[in-house]
């Protein structure tokens, strides 16, 4: 009878184990809800009438060492060999009745101006008899002084930012001038700072102008506003600062018409997208971008300019190729507004804040 019952006992502890070790069958995954389904929330598409977000957000590239550029001195060259080659025949014989003369017309060729050349000639020529100074170089550092000083000395040549809500920067000047290029270099360096940027394609009437601002958007990681040709610019810029508001955007710059297809007077226009956007917010600067190869032209453009679009600074541009560098002298000494950036070429960094004393010193030097 034991043996029976050890007997059981066996057979019962093998039978446990088999059970124990059979793998068992695989609990069949739960059905996904279909697509509309009840009980499940469909996503909606995103807004994008309009509005060209970036494809993938830019990324955030390690540090690379800055590319050597070329010095102040040596981008103003034409300019520099231009003034130069004018200053040393003028100071050659010293400083004669013919001497003032001379430098007088070197002025007026630079673009300096008319009255702003007699007036510096005047001035200098006063000083110079006054040192009993005749040696060129001391003259050419006199002179460099007195341009100096034709210059507000306090403005404020800063770019202005918002503390509250996005930054509104309105660029203007006429086609050709370089704007989109401008903004292009003003998007880079805003994105070198890590601040967001949104640009509103508000030149609706010049052919391709939203696509080259596409451009400069995708190199940059820009957001583009925009709406179809010929559309009211002012719809634009409305849309583009409630875009930028509503993503918390830094900065917004309106790319503006430099030319109309249309009756209504450019001036009008402009000053129009400015009251749209100050509807809402405020314009934070309104930049005038000039052709430094437009010599007096450029001078010209400033003054339509500065009333309508409350101009607040100019950026002087294409001031590595063929321009004489006085229109510098002459936009900041008649018309008061001053000169916060100087373009000096194609690429992003292209893009330099101005200081007079510098300027003038690689103009001169």
């Amino acid at each position: 009878m034991p043996e029976l019952l050890i007997v059981l006992a066996l057979v019962l502890v093998v039978a446990a184990a088999f059970f124990i070790a059979r793998p068992r069958k695989p609990k069949a995954p739960a059905e996904e809800p279909r697509a509309g389904a009840p009980g499940t929330t469909l996503e909606a598409p995103p807004e994008a009438a309009g509005i060209e977000e970036p494809a993938v957000e830019p990324p955030v590239e390690a540090p690379t060492p800055a590319r050597e550029r070329p010095s102040l001195r040596d981008r103003l060259r034409r300019s520099r060999k231009f003034l130069s080659d004018r200053l040393a025949d003028a100071f050659g014989a010293g400083a004669d009745d013919e001497t003032w003369d001379d430098l007088e017309a070197a002025l007026i060729q630079a673009d300096v101006g008319v009255d702003v050349a007699t007036r510096i000639v005047t001035d200098l020529r006063s000083l110079a008899r006054e040192r009993k100074t005749t040696e060129p170089e001391d003259l050419k550092g006199l002179l460099a002084d007195e341009l100096v000083t034709m210059f507000t000395s306090d403005a404020e040549r800063t770019l202005t930012f918002s503390s509250d809500g996005p930054t509104v920067w309105l660029i203007v000047g006429v086609n050709g001038t370089g704007k989109t290029t401008t903004i292009g270099k003003l998007s880079a360096d805003l994105r070198d700072r890590r601040r967001s940027v949104a640009l509103a394609a508000a030149d609706t009437f010049r052919a391709a102008a939203d696509e080259q601002l596409g451009v400069w958007a995708e190199r940059t990681g820009a957001t583009v506003v925009k709406h179809k040709p010929g559309a009211d610019p002012g719809a634009v810029a409305f849309d583009a600062y409630q875009h930028a508001r509503a993503k918390d955007i830094d900065v917004l710059i309106v790319d503006t018409a430099g030319r109309l297809h249309t009756k209504t007077p450019l001036m009008d226009e402009l000053a129009k997208v400015r009251r749209v956007i100050e509807k809402e917010g405020t314009v934070h600067e309104a930049l005038l971008v000039i052709d430094a190869t437009a010599g007096q032209n450029g001078l010209a453009q400033a003054r339509q300019f500065a009333e309508a679009a409350g101009v607040t600074g100019v950026v002087l541009a294409k001031l590595d190729g063929t321009a004489k560098g006085g229109i510098a002298v002459a936009i900041e000494n008649e018309l008061g507004i001053p000169i916060k950036l100087i373009g000096l070429g194609e690429g992003l960094d292209d893009l330099e804040p101005f200081d007079p004393k510098t300027f003038i010193d690689a103009l001169l030097s």
